[in-house]
């Protein structure tokens, strides 16, 4: 049987490649917890478009 728990999986999205005006989209996909982190989560993650650490809000 599968155990069942708070954790759901989300996606990040790059906040400054919408700016740039370059040509596709930089999105990770993880998990978090609901009961801990309730609020939408930012962590910063590499862009290899931009090439350069940015900044993945939750989205959705």
């Amino acid at each position: 049987m599968a155990k069942k728990g708070n954790r759901i999986q989300v996606i990040l999205e790059c906040t400054e490649h919408k700016n740039s005006g370059k040509p596709g989209t930089s999105r990770y996909i993880t998990t978090k917890s609901k009961k801990n982190t309730p609020d939408r989560m930012e962590l910063k993650k590499f862009n290899p478009i931009l090439k350069k650490m940015t900044v993945h809000k939750e989205i959705k």
